[in-house]
């Protein structure tokens, strides 16, 4: 049985769309730039779809120390990034607090025009650490950037298509949002693996990944379903929290491709 990874993505702008890449880098936050930014409303506390949405809709890209923004009905938007300088303030995701940059007025103004909320974009500062949750750290370097709790999610296409052949109405992977897709496993093999190499990087699985209701948005028309949690629930769920992907952080930095081959390790 040969695995391979069939699909990279990043998320450069936490719960706003994702972009498939070829090749992605892995710093010690995980792959570069993803959930390198962050909106917050006027406390610093995060936003995301599970009360918003419509930042389904909004398309960042970064390009050549820019970010390019998108988004239905709204002019298009060039940012550079602020990596630096006096607007530093603390903001909060789930229960941690960071250290992190303010983007700025033009892009916050961009962003409240279009979500009807007064908001603010920042980044994470380059010299904070964000620990991954010492129950699952493997390592006490392992760190995160804004993604929920972990630097990658990884899911196996055999998993979606078993849970496919059970909706009234098959759906995409940007549903889940990972960062790592593979196929030549079984479904949901993934559960059962502790350890993988992908091309010279070794990762620990360290926890299931416990989904929410962004899985119901459609990542394209931010419509809101019932699906797939309702399914979900009737064969994915356990200790009461749903369950579909594996949560992993990596022992060392390095390159993947679409392409490389996943040893079960």
């Amino acid at each position: 049985m040969t695995i391979s990874v069939i699909g990279l993505y990043i998320y450069p702008i936490k719960s706003c769309s994702g972009s498939f890449i070829e090749r992605a880098v892995i710093g010690s936050r995980g792959f570069v730039h993803d959930r390198e930014f962050m909106i917050v409303d006027r406390e610093g506390l995060f936003l995301t779809q599970r009360e918003i949405p419509k930042l389904s809709l909004v398309k960042p890209e970064i390009k050549d120390g820019q970010v390019h923004l998108s988004a239905p009905g709204m002019p298009a938007l060039e940012m550079e990034i602020n990596t630096s300088g006096k607007a530093d303030l603390e903001v909060t995701v789930w229960h941690d607090s960071c250290r992190a940059i303010d983007q700025g007025d033009k892009v916050a103004n961009w962003l409240s025009d279009f979500i009807s909320r007064t908001c603010r974009l920042v980044r994470l500062k380059d010299d904070f650490v964000r620990p991954v949750e010492k129950n699952y750290a493997k390592r006490v370097s392992d760190q995160v950037g804004f993604a929920d709790g972990f630097p990658f999610l990884l899911i196996g296409q055999s998993s979606l298509d078993d849970l496919n052949r059970r909706l009234p109405t098959p759906l995409p992977m940007n549903r889940f949002r990972p960062n790592i897709v593979i196929s030549g496993s079984s479904a949901f093999a993934e559960d059962e693996w502790k350890k993988i190499k992908i091309a010279d990087v070794e990762f620990d699985l360290v926890k299931p990944c416990t989904r929410c209701v962004i899985t119901c948005v459609n990542q394209s028309t931010s419509e809101v379903s019932k699906e797939p949690l309702k399914t979900l629930a009737t064969f994915r769920q356990f200790g009461g929290k749903i369950h579909f992907g594996q949560n992993l952080v990596h022992a060392n930095c390095g390159n993947l491709s679409v392409g490389d081959l996943v040893q079960i390790t």
